[in-house]
């Protein structure tokens, strides 16, 4: 893909010994002309999946720096790993470091997570300089996720950036009664939220926006997988500024 590429981000923590330097990989995609900002994507799976990379690539494409950290880096690679706690925000604050090294301001930067990494990328817009923040089927809504991470609806309050959650009403990790009461929530923070909900299951905007052969471009699937991946774009083009 243009303008992709592996690097490595490093953040320098106090030791008992001295600084201790957190190396952190990362995959990037940078845009071919000027750049905006940048989306700080997260994941909870060790390999970039070809739908992952490719909304990354649609995201360089409208001119964002797009920056996928390693988050399981530290885990052999048959354990599962947990993406929150020290380690979520040590990755993170060493991607910002990062992006900011390349005069790439804070306030056009954003973060995007998908599932548990969904549930990460609000963690993150509660505690870290971020300009705006999406998450999709993000989990842990009512009860924590982990002992590392806080419930949604108590963090709800805390958000310090432009928050949209994208959620399915059939999803079972994510009941519509839940979704409804962080709504309620979230609408209580200080800065703009959007909660959205799609009937069914097909709103991930990490998979191509595709029509299948002989499927109308109405179909209820498809158009919720284009609304969902338009409403993450507009909402970055609005906030990061």
């Amino acid at each position: 893909m243009s303008g992709m590429f592996r690097d490595t981000a490093y953040l320098h923590l106090p030791g008992a010994d001295g600084d201790v330097a957190i190396a952190v990989p990362l995959t990037v995609v940078e845009p071919d002309g000027p750049t905006r900002g940048a989306i700080v994507v997260l994941h909870e799976a060790r390999q970039f999946g070809e739908a992952l990379l490719e909304l990354m690539s649609a995201l360089a494409l409208e001119g964002w720096v797009t920056v996928a950290p390693h988050l399981f880096h530290r885990e052999p690679e048959q354990m599962h790993g947990d993406i929150f706690g020290d380690n979520l925000f040590t990755d993170f604050d060493a991607t910002l470091d990062w992006l900011t090294v390349r005069d790439v301001r804070v306030d056009t930067i954003g973060v995007l997570g998908f599932d548990a990494a969904g549930t990460a990328a609000m963690l993150v817009a509660t505690s870290r300089p971020v300009g705006a923040a999406v998450s999709v089927a993000a989990r842990g809504i009512v009860d924590a996720l982990s002992v590392d991470a806080q419930a949604l609806m108590e963090a709800a309050v805390s958000l310090q950036a432009p928050w949209l959650g994208l959620y399915g009403d059939d999803d079972p990790a994510t009941p519509l009664e839940h979704v409804n009461q962080l709504r309620e929530a979230t609408a209580k923070a200080d800065v703009a939220t959007l909660v959205v909900s799609y009937s069914g299951l097909a709103h991930r905007a990490d998979e191509p926006p595709q029509v299948p052969d002989g499927q109308d471009e109405d179909d209820p699937n498809t158009a919720s997988i284009i609304d969902a991946r338009t409403r993450i774009f507009d909402w970055f083009d609005s906030n990061l500024r």
